[in-house]
This record gives structure tokens, C-alpha cells and sequence, in this order.
């Protein structure tokens, strides 16, 4: 006789808003954690961990190091792909925030160049590896865990909580670092950077306690009771949507990149060349990611009101005019130009961004999914987000001028469509015949 799974539940409307808000709390913590290290590395860590170097070099090395955290991503999207595909979205995110909280913990606590010599850079990357490991795992499941609750003609809007993260987590980081940047520069070098990542711990709990109440999606859970699983979710990823991961690596592009432009190479570029003082340019990016909370989810919202490539349209192409624009207004040096300039360029990202999630987590079947689109998020912020900041302050220290800085922007947008637009072209809601396919153990 043929055994028959018992039915799991619908989910209902509570659980769909509590599972978004849960998402939406867990990845604002992990993304906290990942963004403070992006402030500090524009302010203080090449002073601290890379002290026997010219200034110019120790910035460009602790960016390098910024970087690593973005090529480990990968591999916690594999990583934790993987165990979220086998064994569910639940167990995967509580391992991802414990190993982001004490990764972070440690950064505050380690000793600098001055105090243990060659080993505190050393050690610095092998902390950055374990922030980026848990966040190659991070973003997958917590986009999962408010897509799979969410109601089938509101999954766009529903990966939008999970996407929210982002810039209120950049907003709590920045704020974090504004309020110790008014120390003194000894006091601010030699402990106060220090505080965020050890402040860091007490999110971490309550994030725990959020997550470890919540129940697993009821996609996944089907999946486990039918041990519909497969048996190596990367391999089926590889052989069977590989033009698919290559194209959601193009998709995000600019979702990721432009981000770290306008935030961790802008706060160095401000501070060293054109005149701001770190507290005034910390509260120019503070106000414009305020604007990004505000504006983000309205993104997924016209993506699901529209057809989705009219909404990325509509939504990408001024950025290749208000990123050139927003350059123009910060060399200025006048505090409310650099505003409206930064505030300007945050429309056409962040509304894409509150949509890139939605699109993604509908480009696989369930029982690869977490794989799938973790593999391509996470190789396209390693391959241009993470990348950003080093490469637009390479191109700055050799052209001299902003303007090639621009232009990596604008080709950022630019990759971005040459991905999404095929990408929709060829994808939508998994059939029953595609998702039964994906789920034969290979």
C-alpha cells in the first residue's frame, strides 16, 4: 500500500504576516552585523589592523578585507543551500545568525596591529570569512521563509520583508557608528568603533528568540513528509538551470552593488577628498537610507500590480540619470545637496531590490530553491558588490576624478538588464511537471 503523507496546513493570513515580520527582523539583525564592519572599514580598520602602511593603502586593504566576506558568501549559500533544501529553511537561519552574532562579538574584541602584530589582520579575515559564510546563508532563508507563507499571487510583496532588512539594518549600523564618531579620534580609534560589534550581541538574542518560535514553511514541510528532497540540490542546480543561475548573478547587479558605492566608497571618498567630516557625511547616508526605508517596499508593490518587466523598467532606467547627478551634488560639499543628491539616486536600487527577491524565489522549484537562488545572489554580490568599494577607489586614486566612479555605476544598471529581462523572458511560477522533475533524488 502506498503511503500517504498527511496534509500539512495552509498557511493563514497571521502566518504569513508573522513569518514576513520574522524574516524581516532576522536578516535587519545579520545585516547590522555585516554593514557596521562596512562603516568601520571606510573609518578606522585600515588604521588599526593595517597601521604600517601610507593611509591610502591601509583603506584600499581594509576594503580588500571588506571583500572577503562577499567571496565566502557563496559558499554559505551552498553551505546552508544545501541544509535548507534537505532538511528545512528553519534549522539553516538559526545556525546563520548564531555564527554572524559571534563572528561580529569577536571583531569588537580583537586586537589591533599595534598590540599582536601580523596576526590581527590574519585574524580580522577569518572573522570577515564567518560574517560572509553566514550571510551567503542568511538571505536565501529568510527570503524562503516569507515567500513560502505568503499567499501565491503575493510572494513578490512577501519577499519585500526579507529585503527591508537591508536598509534598515544599514540604517541602525550607520546611526551606530554617527553616534561614536563624535568622539575624539584617539578614543574613537583605540575603543569606540568597538562598541557597535560588541553591541551587536544583544540583537542577536532577540533575533534568536524570534526565529526559534517560529514553525517551518509549509512548502518545505510538505516536501520532508512526501521525502520529495533532493539528494544533491547543487548538482540538480548545475546541470539543469544553469543559464538561470547565470542570469540571476546579472539580475542583481545593480540591487547590491550601487548600494556599496553610494554608502562604504562615498563615506571614504566624502570624508578624504571632498572635505565632509565623518559625522556630517554619516548623517548625509543616514538620512538617505531613511528614504531607502520609505521607498523600498513600494518596488515590490508596483512589481505586483504591473507586469514585472514594466515595473524593473520603470524602476531601473533613471538611474542613469540620478546616479551621475548624485556625484554632481555631493562635490559640491554643501550637506543638503549631498541629501537631495543621495536621496535622489536611492529611488531606482531600492525599489528594484524590494522586487529582486520575489523574482528570484520564483525562478526555482521548492526542493532546489534555497540552493538555487542563494547560489546566484550570493555569486553576484561577490562578483560586484563586494568588489564595489575596492574598485571605485582604485578608479578614483588612478583617473584622479569621480567620473569613471560614475560610469562603474551606470554599467552596473546596465548588467542588471542584460540579466533581468531574459530572466523574466524565460521564467514565472514553476509548473507541477518542472517542481515533480526537480524533486526526483539525483
Amino acid at each position: 500500500m502506498q503511503h500517504t503523507a498527511p496534509a500539512v496546513r495552509p498557511p493563514t493570513a497571521r502566518d504569513a504576516k508573522r513569518a514576513g515580520i520574522t524574516a524581516f527582523v532576522g536578516t535587519t539583525i545579520e545585516w547590522f552585523d555585516f554593514y557596521i564592519y562596512g562603516s568601520a572599514s571606510a573609518l578606522v580598520l585600515g588604521k588599526v589592523f593595517f597601521a604600517d602602511v601610507p593611509p591610502a593603502v591601509g583603506t584600499l586593504a581594509a576594503f580588500a578585507t571588506f571583500w572577503v566576506g562577499f567571496l565566502a558568501r557563496p559558499l554559505g549559500g551552498l553551505i546552508f543551500g544545501h541544509y535548507g533544501d534537505r532538511h528545512g529553511r528553519k534549522k539553516a537561519l538559526i545556525t546563520t545568525l548564531v555564527m554572524m552574532g559571534t563572528a561580529t562579538f569577536c571583531v569588537g574584541l580583537l586586537p589591533g596591529y599595534a598590540q599582536i602584530g601580523a596576526a590581527a589582520p590574519v585574524l580580522l579575515v577569518l572573522l570577515r570569512m564567518v560574517q560572509g559564510v553566514a550571510m551567503g546563508g542568511e538571505w536565501g532563508g529568510a527570503v524562503l521563509i516569507a515567500t513560502e507563507y505568503a499567499p501565491p499571487k503575493r510572494k513578490l510583496l512577501y519577499g519585500a520583508f526579507a529585503q527591508q532588512g537591508s536598509p534598515v539594518g544599514n540604517l541602525l549600523a550607520t546611526l551606530a557608528f554617527l553616534g561614536i564618531a563624535r568622539l575624539p579620534d584617539a578614543a574613537f580609534e583605540s575603543w569606540g568603533w568597538r562598541v557597535p560589534f560588541l553591541a551587536s550581541a544583544v540583537l542577536v538574542a532577540v533575533g534568536l528568540v524570534i526565529r526559534l518560535r517560529l514553525a517551518e514553511t509549509p512548502e518545505m514541510l510538505a516536501v520532508l513528509e512526501r521525502r520529495q528532497t533532493a539528494k544533491l540540490p547543487i548538482k540538480v542546480v548545475f546541470t539543469r538551470y544553469p543559464l538561470l543561475v547565470a542570469l540571476g548573478v546579472l539580475a542583481g547587479t545593480a540591487g547590491v552593488a550601487i548600494t556599496y558605492i553610494k554608502t562604504t566608497f562615498a563615506l571614504s571618498w566624502a570624508t578624504s577628498d571632498i572635505g565632509f567630516d565623518r559625522t556630517t557625511f554619516l548623517t548625509v547616508i543616514s538620512l538617505t537610507l531613511v528614504v531607502q526605508v520609505v521607498v523600498q517596499p513600494f518596488g515590490a508593490v508596483l512589481a505586483s500590480k504591473w507586469p514585472v518587466k514594466k515595473a524593473v523598467l520603470w524602476m531601473l532606467m533613471p538611474e542613469f540619470v540620478v546616479l551621475p547627478l548624485m556625484f554632481v551634488l555631493c562635490a559640491t560639499g554643501n550637506f543638503w545637496l549631498a541629501v537631495l543628491g543621495m536621496g535622489l539616486a536611492t529611488f531606482p536600487h531600492a525599489m528594484y531590490y524590494a522586487a529582486l527577491a520575489g523574482i528570484l524565489a520564483r525562478v526555482f522549484p521548492v526542493e532546489v530553491r534555497y540552493t538555487g537562488m542563494s547560489l546566484s545572489y550570493q555569486l553576484c554580490t561577490t562578483l560586484f558588490a563586494g568588489t564595489a568599494p575596492i574598485v571605485a577607489q582604485y578608479l578614483l586614486s588612478a583617473s584622479g576624478s569621480i567620473w569613471p566612479v560614475v560610469g562603474l555605476g551606470l554599467g552596473y544598471t546596465a548588467v542588471t538588464l542584460l540579466g533581468v529581462l531574459p530572466l523574466l523572458a524565460r521564467t514565472g511560477e514553476p509548473s507541477p511537471a518542472v517542481t515533480a522533475r526537480a524533486a526526483t533524488p539525483v
